[in-house]
C-alpha cells in the first residue's frame, strides 16, 4: 500500500512540476535551472563517494560506493541532448555504482543548441578511449545511460565498432530516445513527464543540420550487428516505449543478446527513484547484475 501512494505520489509530481517544465516554450536556459532543482529528489545511497575532474578535457563526476573494484561504467545522462548533466545523475549513478561494484564515470558532454551533433558523441568517444588509456581494459568497462544518453549509449558502440575500436563489455539503457524522427511514438493513456513538442524541438536543436535519420543521431535506422550485449528498461507510461521495443527487435535480429524489461505503469527514466521505490530499486538491481555478468573475469 505504501509504495502504491509513493508511486501515485511520484507521478503526480512528474505530470505536475517536470512535465510542464519540459515544453518547448520555456528557454532552455530555464529548463536546465528548473531540472538542477527537481533532480534534488534523486538521492544517492549512503556512503556513496563522488570525485569530480575532468577526463580528455571534459568535466566528469566519479561515483563509487565501497571498493568498487569490478570495473568502470561510462554513464552518459539523459536530458534530450539539450538538459541534464553529471550533477543532476548523482542519484541514479551512485546507486547504479552500488549495484555494479564498479566505478561510475559520467561526462558532462557538451549540449546543444549551444554544440550540436556531433559534439556530444565526441565527448562520449574521448571518454571511453580516455578510461582505456587510464589502464582500464575493455573487457572492465560498461556503458550505460538514460533517455538521450541511452541514444547515445547505442551510437557510441555504433562508432566504435565501425572504426575498429575496443568495445564496451555490455550495454545497459533505460528508457533509450533511439529514434529522434518521432516517426512512431508511443500514446500512453498517461505520459506523466515527456511531452512529444517538446523532444521534437530538442531533436532539432541537437540534429542541426544532420539529417534525423542518421544513425548516430537515431541509432534505430542503423545495423545493430556485432554490439555487445544489451539490457533495455523502460517504462509502460511513457512515449519511448516504442524506441525501447524496437531497440530489442532490431538488435536481437542483429543476433545481439539483448533483454528487454517493461515495467507497468512507470514513467520515463524511473530508476531516478531507487532507494525510495522499491521497482525502481530492482530495477538498478539488475541493470548492475547485467553489467557484472558481461565483466571480464
Amino acid at each position: 500500500m505504501l509504495q502504491h501512494l509513493l508511486e501515485t505520489g511520484l507521478r503526480q509530481t512528474m505530470n505536475r512540476l517536470v512535465k510542464p517544465a519540459l515544453h518547448p516554450k520555456v528557454p532552455v536556459s530555464v529548463q536546465r535551472t528548473l531540472v538542477r532543482h527537481a533532480y534534488r529528489s534523486s538521492v544517492p545511497p549512503g556512503d556513496c563517494r563522488f570525485q569530480a575532474g575532468t577526463l580528455a578535457g571534459t568535466p566528469v563526476i566519479r561515483s563509487s560506493f565501497g571498493q568498487a573494484t569490478r570495473g568502470a561504467v561510462l554513464y552518459l545522462h539523459g536530458g534530450g541532448y539539450i538538459i541534464g548533466s553529471a550533477t543532476t545523475h548523482k542519484g541514479i549513478t551512485g546507486h547504479l555504482s552500488k549495484t555494479s561494484g564498479c566505478m561510475v564515470v559520467t561526462p558532462d558532454y557538451r549540449l546543444a543548441p549551444e554544440h550540436p551533433f556531433p559534439a556530444a558523441l565526441d565527448d562520449a568517444e574521448a571518454a571511453w578511449l580516455a578510461l582505456i588509456d587510464e589502464g582500464f581494459a575493455p573487457g572492465q568497462i560498461a556503458i550505460a545511460g538514460d533517455s538521450a544518453g541511452g541514444g547515445l549509449t547505442i551510437a557510441l558502440a555504433l562508432r566504435l565498432r565501425d572504426r575498429g575500436k575496443p568495445l564496451p563489455t555490455s550495454l545497459t539503457v533505460f528508457s533509450p530516445w533511439v529514434d529522434l524522427t518521432q516517426e512512431a511514438l508511443y500514446s500512453p493513456e498517461c505520459e506523466p513527464v515527456l511531452q512529444p513538442r517538446w523532444t521534437a524541438k530538442a531533436a532539432k536543436l541537437y540534429a542541426g543540420q544532420e539529417s534525423l535519420r542518421n544513425p548516430l543521431i537515431s541509432p534505430i535506422f542503423g545495423d545493430l550487428e556485432g554490439l555487445p550485449p544489451i539490457l533495455i528498461q523502460v517504462g509502460s507510461q511513457e512515449i519511448l516505449l516504442n524506441d525501447a521495443e524496437r531497440l530489442a527487435s532490431a538488435a536481437a535480429k542483429a543476433g545481439v543478446k539483448t533483454h528487454l524489461e517493461v515495467f507497468n505503469s512507470l514513467w520515463h527514466v524511473f530508476q531516478v527513484h531507487s532507494g525510495q521505490l522499491d521497482r525502481a530499486t530492482a530495477a538498478v538491481q539488475a541493470a548492475g547484475e547485467h553489467i557484472r555478468e558481461h565483466l571480464a573475469g
